[in-house]
């Protein structure tokens, strides 16, 4: 039988102290900044949003969907929330999260299929890579949305 991990332990595995523990953030920063591959960068980044998200949506599109279509929606998801979030404080309808965080869910699994890592760069250089997807996304969403 699967055990389910609960936050606590997700968070923990993630970013390698307890949830709300001191060095939190530090350590979610220097390790999603830092991973080696785009990829792992997600894997990181925002573990409390990430567990909901995981368990919430990636999972049930997952049991329905192909992989790459779950991760893409799951991805598309996250950014309508944000665009929801910022609809409602500014009470103006926003559509841009979801087509940056689409982007860059497609590029999530375009660097993975291709293998794309920088495993063997400094941390500097692997935190400019990864920065640097995210801005070029960011980018191209404000260049077409």
């Amino acid at each position: 039988m699967h055990k389910t991990i609960t936050l606590s332990e997700y968070v923990k595995k993630r970013n390698g102290v307890a949830l709300g523990a001191s060095g939190s953030m530090t350590n979610m920063l220097k390790r999603s900044l830092g991973a080696s591959s785009f990829y792992l960068f997600w894997q990181y980044w925002n573990p409390i949003w990430g567990y909901y998200l995981s368990r919430k949506v990636m999972k049930p599109l997952s049991q329905r969907l192909p992989i790459w279509l779950a991760i893409i929606m799951t991805f598309a998801v996250s950014g309508a929330l944000h665009d929801l979030a910022i609809t409602l404080v500014k009470w103006k309808l926003t559509i841009f999260f979801t087509p940056w965080f689409s982007l860059m869910g497609f590029l999530v699994l375009a660097t993975k299929r291709l293998g794309i890592s920088y495993h063997e760069h400094h941390w500097l250089i692997r935190a400019a890579i990864n920065s640097s997807i995210i801005a070029i996304c960011l980018v191209i969403t404000r260049q077409y949305a």
